[in-house]
C-alpha cells in the first residue's frame, strides 16, 4: 500500500506562471502545462512526480496548490485553491462525492468519483453495491493511494476494494501496473445493478473497471422501446445495451465482440435473467461481421453502435470521422425500415455536431430519410466540470430510419 499523504509545510515548493497564463486557471480549469510554468524562475526539474507545489501567477500572487508531475505536458493539476491540500481535504471530497451519488441514484451502483469533476484529478471509483474498483492515473492520487483507501473504508464500509491499476494511463505517468485488493475481499464477477436490471461486472479482467456505467442514461432511453424487437448490439462488451434489452423485453439480441471472453459475460448475464436462450454472439471485429450480415440479407429493429474512441488524439481526426462514417452507413443498411439506431461516441475530441453530421453525410449517401428523435450524454455519475470541457466526453443520437426510406 501507498503511504499516508504527507501534510505539506510552508517550505512547499512554488511554481511560477508566465505572464497571462493564470487566465485558465483563474476561470476554473485546473489544469496547468508545462510551456506555462517559467522554468527559469521556477525550474520543474528537480521536483518529484505527484509532489504538491503552490502556483503563483507571473507577479506573485498565490493561485492555489498542484499535484505535479514535472515529465508530463500536464505538469500539474490544481486541488486546492487556498491552502495545501490534506487527507482531511480529500476525505471532505469524497464525501461530497458521495452525496451527490446518493442524492441521484437509488441503487448503489454507480461511478462514485470521476476525476477532475470531482476535484481529484487522476482518481476513479465505480461502486458496485458492496464493493469498490479503484483506478489511478496519475501520480498525485498514487502518493494519496492509503489515505484514498482509508477513507473509502470509513464512508462506504465496502466488503472489498480493488485496486485496477493496470490501464494504459498508469504508462503515461511511468506509474507501476498493478492489478490488487487493497481492502477485504473482492469476487471475479461482483453483482449489481442498473435500470433495474441485475448484472455481473468482470472486475478483475473486463475493460476498465469491469463496466462502463456513463451510457446508463442512454440504455434507459433504449430499454422503453425494444419490446418485441430484434436488436444487434454491436461492441457489446458484457452486454450493458444488449442483456438490459433483453431484461427489458427484446425478442432477441445478437451480439458482437471481438472478444469471446466478453461474450462470455454477455451470456453469464443474460442467463441472470433468463434470457440466455434469446442470445445470439458473433466474434468478430464489428465491421467484418456487419457486412457479413449485410450478405445475409439480415436486418435488424434496433441496432446500437456503441464502438471505442476512433479519435484518441487531434491527429487521428480526418481517419476517426471516416471510421465513424463508415460503420454508421454499414448500420443504417442493417437496419429494417422504421427501425432505430443508437449511434453513440466516446472519444472527446468528436463533437456531438459533428457526430450528427457524419449521420446525415451517410443517409443522404445511402439516400435513406432519417431523423434524430432523441440525443443523450453521460449520466449524472460522470459530472461535467463546466470549466474543464475535457470532462464532457460522450455523446449519442436516436435515429429513426423512415418507413418511406429513399428519397
Amino acid at each position: 500500500m501507498a503511504p499516508r499523504l504527507n501534510h505539506r509545510s510552508p517550505s512547499v515548493q512554488q511554481l511560477i506562471l508566465n505572464p497571462r497564463a493564470e487566465r485558465r486557471l483563474k476561470m476554473g480549469h485546473l489544469w496547468i502545462y508545462s510551456n506555462e510554468v517559467d522554468t527559469k524562475r521556477s525550474p520543474l526539474k528537480g521536483l518529484e512526480p505527484g509532489e504538491q507545489c503552490e502556483i503563483l501567477d507571473s507577479n506573485g500572487k498565490g493561485l492555489g496548490y498542484a499535484l505535479v508531475n514535472p515529465n508530463q505536458l500536464i505538469c500539474g493539476r490544481l486541488v486546492s485553491r487556498k491552502d495545501p491540500f490534506t487527507a482531511k481535504q480529500l476525505k471532505r471530497r469524497l464525501e461530497s462525492a458521495l452525496a451527490l451519488r446518493e442524492r441521484y441514484f437509488p441503487h448503489p451502483s454507480y461511478r462514485m468519483v470521476y476525476g477532475d469533476s470531482d476535484g481529484l484529478p487522476g482518481l476513479v471509483v465505480d461502486r458496485f453495491g458492496d464493493y469498490l474498483v479503484v483506478q489511478v492515473s496519475s501520480w498525485g492520487m498514487e502518493r494519496m493511494l492509503g489515505d484514498i483507501v482509508d477513507a473509502l473504508v470509513a464512508l462506504v464500509k465496502p466488503s472489498g476494494i480493488l485496486l485496477r491499476n493496470d490501464h494504459q494511463g498508469r504508462k503515461v505517468e511511468e506509474l507501476p501496473e498493478v492489478c490488487e485488493v487493497a481492502h477485504g475481499e473482492v469476487p471475479q464477477m461482483v453483482p449489481f445493478e442498473e435500470n433495474g436490471v441485475a448484472l455481473l461486472a468482470p472486475v478483475y479482467q473486463g475493460q476498465k473497471t469491469g463496466w462502463f456505467y456513463d451510457h446508463r442514461d442512454n440504455r434507459a432511453r433504449l430499454n422503453q422501446w425494444v419490446k418485441g424487437l430484434n436488436v444487434l448490439d454491436l461492441f457489446s462488451y458484457a452486454g450493458g445495451w444488449g442483456v438490459q434489452a433483453l431484461a427489458h423485453g427484446a425478442a432477441q439480441v445478437t451480439c458482437v465482440d471481438a472478444s469471446g471472453q466478453a461474450l462470455d459475460w454477455c451470456e453469464e448475464n443474460a442467463a441472470l435473467n433468463g434470457r440466455k436462450d434469446d442470445l445470439v454472439t458473433i466474434q468478430g471485429k464489428a465491421v467484418d461481421a456487419m457486412k457479413e450480415l449485410i450478405n445475409e440479407g439480415q436486418r435488424f429493429d434496433a441496432i446500437v453502435l456503441d464502438p471505442p474512441a476512433f479519435i484518441k488524439r487531434r491527429k487521428d481526426q480526418k481517419s476517426g470521422e471516416a471510421a465513424y462514417r463508415h460503420i454508421n452507413e454499414l448500420a443504417l443498411r442493417l437496419l429494417e425500415k422504421n427501425g432505430l439506431l443508437v449511434s453513440a461516441s466516446c472519444s472527446m475530441h468528436l463533437e456531438s455536431d459533428t457526430l450528427l453530421e457524419i449521420l446525415r453525410g451517410a443517409g443522404r449517401h445511402l439516400e435513406k430519410n432519417i431523423s434524430i428523435i432523441g440525443s443523450g450524454g453521460q449520466g449524472a455519475d460522470h459530472p461535467v466540470h463546466p470549466a474543464i470541457p475535457e470532462t464532457r466526453y460522450l455523446k449519442a443520437h436516436f435515429v429513426h430510419l423512415a418507413a418511406g426510406s429513399n428519397y
